[in-house]
């Protein structure tokens, strides 16, 4: 028996959502999403019983496009999703795990693998941070208890691994009930979470400011005189202290990403069986969406776990850490930019000052900025290739989806072989460009800041996902008024 013959039968018995008999109306899928959406950010508000307050968190840095909430149930948010995802494509897209991904035997032994590798997935990203010390159990919950502080520890992973469950459960309901999907919901709700935050915030942050850039503003008219803003010290203090520049940045992304998922090639298309019936595929520029931007930076966030988790151990090879930032070696230079702060000159200098270490040389700065940048670019290209092919949107089943239609391309014979060359000229390339330069907006937009710390990243994200989202609504409202649309499409 091989291995895939072995597996496939716990494949099937993994737990599943049940998946609708037959069509589901629009306000039943708009009422599951906007369920599945409130039961997020109520479990995101629940606080991991017997947590210690020194805990640390290793994803600190990427909350934005985990969907995950410090010291919450959502700890791991769409981690062990992302990171499950990412070792099937890598798997898959180099062959070592041979599949046709379109033959639906083959894409419905990927989707159990992934499932099940998420389950892994869940356990290999809790386990670490509790084992290394990072997850603290609080003392004195422990005597309240009478048990020992180790116990509290099992029930903390315990409580960790049913939120990563729920999330995986959430997602799948909101595929199959809902509207798009749960993982892009739940980096909406995220993201826009600390968009909010980050324009409304009263707080004071550790300089002394208001931490939103409303109440900053306020502040800085009441209390900065004109004569020091007129200065080229206080013009950089406006636009990086006080928030210009991250809110042009952030209306920037939007506008571009806005623009960027209506430009498209359209391949004309005609019908072969009713006279005059005519439309067009769309190949958009974001072809693969910006989807494998998570995936880019879910391998940098469990390099930097790796790092982390051996810094704590002492082993300081790989580089150095202060809390959860990296401050030299090879993590230094393999971490995400996230701000001005991490390669202008000043504020990488003010930065390191307050760590208390060496600061960075330009040439290393402008090393970590390259490395990123290749991270980016180069990973959006490779992710959205595999991203496209494990998905089903390639040349070859795309030209099987629009035979099955009934659709052909005119001047071409109606065969899968003509439609799939004319695909070919077009995909693969669109796809190639299209994730290039998802990425290099992404370190754009990371190296440039973003309103309430949400990252190039979440940002483009959030607008894409939503962009999408509008059209998969308009969709849906399009199929409830006109069933022979909907049966065409076959979501009968």
């Amino acid at each position: 028996m091989s291995l895939r013959e072995s597996l496939e039968p716990i494949f099937n018995r993994l737990p599943a959502v049940a998946s609708p008999e037959g069509h589901v109306h629009f306000k039943n899928k708009l009422m599951w999403t906007l369920g599945i959406l409130v039961l997020y950010f109520a479990l995101a508000n629940i606080p991991l019983f017997g947590l210690s307050s020194d805990s640390i968190d290793l994803f600190e840095q990427y909350r934005a496009f985990f969907a995950g909430a410090s010291g919450s149930l959502m700890l791991l948010g769409i981690g062990p999703i992302v990171t499950a995802s990412i070792v099937l494509q890598l798997l898959v897209g180099a062959d070592v795990i041979k599949l046709n991904m379109s033959d639906p035997a083959d894409q419905a032994f990927f989707q159990g693998a992934q499932k099940f590798m998420v389950f892994v997935m869940i356990v290999l990203e809790a386990l670490p941070q509790i084992v290394g010390g990072y997850i603290m159990p609080d003392v004195g919950v422990a005597s309240a208890l009478g048990v020992t502080p180790s116990v509290v520890t099992g029930i903390i992973f315990v409580q960790i691994c049913i939120g990563g469950v729920l999330i995986l459960f959430m997602d799948e309901i909101v595929s199959k009930w809902g509207i798009g999907s749960g993982v892009g919901l739940f980096i909406v709700a995220g993201v826009s979470q600390q968009i909010v935050t980050g324009l409304f915030n009263w707080g004071i942050d550790t300089t002394g400011l208001p931490i939103g850039i409303l109440p900053k503003w306020i502040y800085i008219v009441q209390n900065v005189g004109l004569d020091y803003i007129a200065t080229s010290e206080g013009v950089m203090f406006l636009l990086i202290r006080g928030g210009v520049l991250a809110l042009i940045t952030t209306i920037a992304i939007f506008l571009i990403v806005v623009f960027a998922e209506s430009t498209r090639i359209e391949i004309p298309l005609a019908h072969s069986a009713v006279r005059g019936a005519r439309g067009r595929f769309p190949v958009k520029l974001i072809y693969a969406s910006v989807l494998p931007m998570i995936l880019v930076r879910a391998l940098q966030a469990n390099l930097q776990m790796i790092g982390l988790l051996l810094s704590g151990r002492g082993i300081n090879i790989f580089g150095e850490y202060s809390g959860s930032t990296p401050i030299n070696g090879i993590m230094y230079y393999i971490s995400p930019i996230n701000s001005p702060y991490d390669w202008i000159p000043s504020l990488v200098r003010e930065t390191f000052t307050g760590y208390g270490v060496a600061v960075p040389s330009m040439w290393q700065v402008g090393l970590h900025v390259f490395i990123d940048a290749v991270f980016l670019i180069g990973g959006g290209i490779i992710f959205a290739l595999f991203w496209i092919e494990t998905t089903g949107m390639g040349a070859k089943p795309t030209a099987q989806k629009v035979f099955n239609s009934g659709m052909q391309i005119p001047g071409f014979r109606r065969n899968v072989g003509s439609i799939e060359k004319v695909m070919l000229r077009y995909i693969p390339k669109v796809t190639i460009i299209g994730g290039a330069f998802i990425g290099a907006l992404t370190l754009l937009a990371s190296m440039l800041g973003t309103i309430g710390g949400a990252g190039g990243t979440g940002l483009l994200l959030t607008v894409s996902i939503v962009y999408r989202l509008y059209e998969d609504i308009a969709s849906e409202q399009m199929m409830e008024m006109h069933p022979m649309v909907r049966s065409f499409f076959g979501r009968e």
